[in-house]
């Protein structure tokens, strides 16, 4: 149990209150670094907000230019650091690794879209998302799954919230040919990592006023691994009496999912749980195209979608759905403590779609991203423009 002393202060500092905006740690240092820079380095708007933005493959720099666009004409004081880094567009190298490693750990916010991994084995296991992801400690991958008023889905009024540990498990990048023709695979699980999440998932739901924590596993089948994550969780919930904890099989997850997602309200998973539930619980409420989400390390917060898809056969045709990315850069600027602005956009967005009449072709729609901009700004100024 020591190392759960050792993650309090962690968890202390990115719930600390009853809204994200106070999690004020992680970016307070940013103001004083844009001051101190000399004038030989980049040029910074006064009183802005540096932000390091990685838009990625796919749509991703639309969805990105979408951002820019809304930003602007809110007037919001945020500055982004524009940083490119692609396996399928030659934009990757460790030179560059460095540089938007660089970055973020000098604005401690980015924000970035999906940075899309080849499968094909060229000498190197481990993506460089998986890398950039390591490399900060991004532990910690949060996506808040919430129906959205005026688009109905299968299941409406959903408000659930899926957090996953992201540095362990399955992807360690951990794989070699142990004789012809069998690879085996391994998937790592450690005591601390366990605790720190689940003590994560704790702190998140007493903070958020959510009452009922779920650990997702498969320790039936996998007793030790698994079975070390379970029983870590078991651990945490002891400390937490007024949370209610609940275990849950993998499998069975998914069917409940289907079946009634309303039973779930936090849910804390490893690894591959968890990008499987981001995707299956983000279709419950219309896909891809409008779930925000975000990691956070003990000293960098990432902002992104919930679930990562490039999209790319949407690339140029100027139909793909900002609504995500626009709500996680919302989220983004809660975090800066940029209050008004954070309201007013996921207010236009969720106007926009509550209306109806903008709608891209995901949604069932048949509008542009363009179209979907435009009626965003346009949303923008009577809430207080």
């Amino acid at each position: 149990m020591a190392a759960l002393g050792r993650v309090r202060w962690l968890t202390r500092v990115l719930v600390a209150a009853p809204n994200p905006g106070a999690w004020r740690r992680l970016c307070t240092s940013t103001v004083a670094q844009a001051s101190s820079r000399t004038q030989g380095e980049d040029v910074r708007v006064e009183g802005a907000f540096p932000v390091t933005m990685l838009p990625g493959d796919g749509v991703g720099p639309e969805l990105m230019h979408a951002v820019k666009e809304v930003f602007k004409a809110a007037s919001v004081p945020v500055e982004f650091q524009e940083h490119h880094l692609s396996e399928v567009q030659n934009m990757a190298s460790e030179e560059k690794l460095e540089q938007v490693l660089s970055s973020m750990k000098e604005n401690k916010v980015a924000i970035i879209g999906k940075i899309h991994t080849p499968m094909e084995y060229k000498g190197e296991l481990a993506s460089y998302d998986m890398r950039l992801r390591r490399k900060l400690d991004l532990f910690a991958n949060v996506v808040h799954v919430k129906s959205l008023p005026g688009y109905k889905t299968r299941h409406n009024n959903l408000d659930l919230v899926i957090i996953r540990e992201q540095t362990e498990g399955e992807y360690s990048s951990l794989e070699h040919e142990s004789a012809r023709g069998v690879i085996e695979c391994l998937k790592i699980v450690t005591r601390t990592k366990s605790q720190r999440i689940a003590k994560f998932a704790f702190d998140y739901a007493t903070k958020k006023g959510r009452g009922k924590v779920t650990a997702v596993h498969k320790a039936n089948i996998m007793k030790l691994g698994d079975g070390l994550f379970l029983q870590c969780c078991e651990e945490v919930a002891e400390l937490y009496p007024k949370i209610k904890f609940e275990k849950m099989i993998i499998d069975n997850c998914c069917m409940q999912l289907v079946q009634n997602p309303y039973q779930f309200d936090v849910l804390v998973m490893p690894n591959l749980y968890g990008n499987i539930i981001d995707n299956l619980a983000a279709g419950l409420v219309g896909g891809a195209g409008v779930v925000p989400g975000e990691s956070y390390s003990a000293e960098y917060a990432v902002f992104e979608t919930g679930a990562r898809h490039p999209f790319a056969q949407a690339v140029g045709r100027n139909i793909a759905n900002p609504t995500a990315m626009l709500l996680s850069a919302s989220n983004m600027l809660r975090h800066l403590n940029l209050e008004h602005h954070s309201n007013m956009i996921a207010e236009a967005v969720k106007k926009v779609i509550k209306v109806g009449k903008v709608r891209t072709r995901d949604m069932g729609g048949y509008s542009t991203t363009t179209d979907f901009i435009k009626s965003v700004i346009g949303h923008l100024h009577p809430y207080g423009g």
